[in-house]
């Protein structure tokens, strides 16, 4: 037993390792498109080959990531493509999408490569049910008629 384990501090272990298709992501940045495109499912597959993705998304998120200073995150991009598939080169920064009322901020992680960025900002409000009011209780009553 160490020092540490004996005063009853835990021991923090390394982070956990992200692969995609078993593949690290430092090492999914430098595959080419043809060879990321080969990992992708096969919608974003037809995607990127047939009418590819507007660039100029992916530039600003890069320029964000660049201006960020050490730790800090970047600034948010915000975005009306929520079609946008999440590429590897989009890891660690920030965006917003819009969800038809304000811009969700979205940060991108390992885990949401292949993804869509419309996934990661739901559109509607969770319907929750509730008990009849004060004049719905009396429509809603049965009454037999003689």
């Amino acid at each position: 037993m160490s020092a540490e384990d004996e005063k009853g501090e835990e021991k923090r272990g390394a982070f956990r390792r992200f692969y995609y298709r078993g593949h690290e992501v430092p090492t999914l940045l430098d595959f080419s498109e043809e060879r990321m495109n080969a990992l992708f499912h096969a919608r974003a597959r037809r995607r990127l080959k047939r009418r590819g993705m507007p660039l100029h998304l992916l530039k600003r998120l890069q320029n964000a990531k660049k201006k960020a200073k050490g730790d800090e995150k970047p600034a948010a991009v915000k975005t009306h493509l929520r079609n946008y598939i999440i590429l590897p080169r989009m890891v660690a920064s920030v965006c917003g999408v819009y969800n038809g009322i304000t811009f969700i901020q979205v940060e991108i992680k390992p885990d949401m490569i292949g993804h869509y960025l419309g996934e990661f900002a739901i559109t509607y409000k969770q319907c929750r049910h509730g008990r009849p009011a004060v004049g719905g209780s009396n429509a809603a009553r049965y009454i037999p008629l003689k």
